[in-house]
C-alpha cells in the first residue's frame, strides 16, 4: 500500500463530513434540480445496500449480485449518489470538488483494495478479467454468481447509515429551499 493511499483510507470519512458542510453552504438547491438528484441518488442508494448483502469481507471473493456486473459496486453507488447531490446542489464547485477527491481519494482505494484481493484470493484475477472496475457489465457475469442477498449483512455493515445521511442531507436541502423562499 503507497504512503498516500494509507492517508486516503484514513481521511475518506472524516473528509466526507467536511465536505458535507461545504456541499451544504454551496448549495443552491431547488425543486426541480432536487428531483433530477433524486433520480442518480436512489439508484445509487440501491446498488449500495444490494453490494453489502452480498459481500463477506475478507472471507469470501463478493461476485454475485451487483459484483457480477461491476467490481466495484459500492464505490459506483456512492458515485451515483454523490453526482446526484452535485446536480441537487446546482453548484459547479460541488461537482468541481467531488471529482477531484474521487481520483484522489477514492482510485487509490479501490487499486489498494483490488491489490488485496489479488493476494487474498486467487480466483480474483479471471474475475477481474471478466468484470471491469466501474461501469456496470450489460449482463452479468457467468450465472451472476450464486450468492443471496443477506439482510443480516446489510445491517452487519451499517449500510442503512449510507440511507440516513441522503436523508438527512435531503432534508437538510429541503428545509434550504424553503427558507432561501421565504
Amino acid at each position: 500500500m503507497s504512503a498516500w493511499s494509507k492517508i486516503a483510507r484514513r481521511i475518506r470519512v472524516p473528509l466526507g463530513f467536511v465536505f458535507a458542510v461545504l456541499y451544504f453552504w454551496l448549495a443552491r438547491p431547488s425543486w426541480r434540480f432536487l428531483a433530477l438528484g433524486a433520480i442518480l441518488i436512489v439508484p445509487g442508494l440501491l446498488i449500495r445496500a444490494l453490494a453489502s448483502g452480498h459481500v463477506r469481507k475478507n472471507e469470501a471473493l463478493a461476485t454475485s449480485g451487483p459484483y457480477a456486473y461491476t467490481r466495484n459496486p459500492l464505490y459506483l453507488g456512492s458515485l451515483l449518489i454523490g453526482v446526484g447531490f452535485a446536480v441537487a446542489a446546482r453548484s459547479w464547485w460541488v461537482g468541481v470538488v467531488l471529482v477531484v477527491m474521487f481520483f484522489a481519494i477514492y482510485l487509490p482505494v479501490i487499486r489498494d483494495e483490488e491489490a488485496f484481493l489479488r493476494r487474498k484470493f486467487p480466483e480474483f484475477e479471471e474475475y477481474a478479467r471478466q468484470v471491469q472496475r466501474m461501469l456496470p457489465r450489460i449482463t452479468p457475469r457467468g450465472d451472476g454468481g450464486s450468492g443471496e442477498f443477506s439482510f443480516a449483512l446489510y445491517l452487519q455493515h451499517r449500510e442503512y447509515n449510507a440511507l440516513l445521511g441522503a436523508l438527512a442531507m435531503l432534508a437538510a436541502l429541503i428545509a434550504k429551499i424553503m427558507l432561501l423562499r421565504s
